[in-house]
């Protein structure tokens, strides 16, 4: 495939997501015309479909989309890290992630709210999983 066609691709696939962003923010209520962050999305739904409920979502969205056209685009050989199990680009994604929920709520444990702190070990901890797992 040619770069032209990837970077069609990419642009297509950025505005494709940007879209939807557009829409959660458009979708987030307006009680008095500011913006309420936390009120729920849909009224009477079965879950709290908050706006950062919502961009957390659209972030693991995105990074699925980005992590499967770098698979398609750049081909990866399995890698043995520290420990010692052969991991692929999304086999440490999931790592991390997964070890990030459980940072997160270990934080909540013993810190509570706000989560900024955990968000910065998190972000440590991914690039830790992404180097030498």
């Amino acid at each position: 495939m040619t770069a032209a066609r990837w970077t069609t691709i990419y642009l297509t696939t950025g505005a494709a997501m940007l879209a939807v962003l557009g829409g959660l923010i458009a979708a987030t209520p307006r009680p008095g015309g500011r913006f309420d962050w936390l009120a729920p999305m849909i009224d009477g739904g079965w879950m709290a479909w908050t706006f950062p409920v919502a961009l957390f979502f659209w972030s693991i969205a995105c990074l699925l989309i980005l992590f499967t056209l770098l698979a398609i685009r750049h081909p990866e050989a399995p890698r043995l890290g520290v420990l010692r199990i052969e991991t692929t680009r999304g086999d440490r994604l999931f790592i991390s992630l997964l070890g990030s929920a459980f940072l997160c709520l270990g934080w909540l444990f013993f810190f509570g709210a706000p989560l900024w702190g955990a968000l910065a070990l998190c972000l440590v901890y991914a690039a830790a999983v992404f180097r030498w797992v």
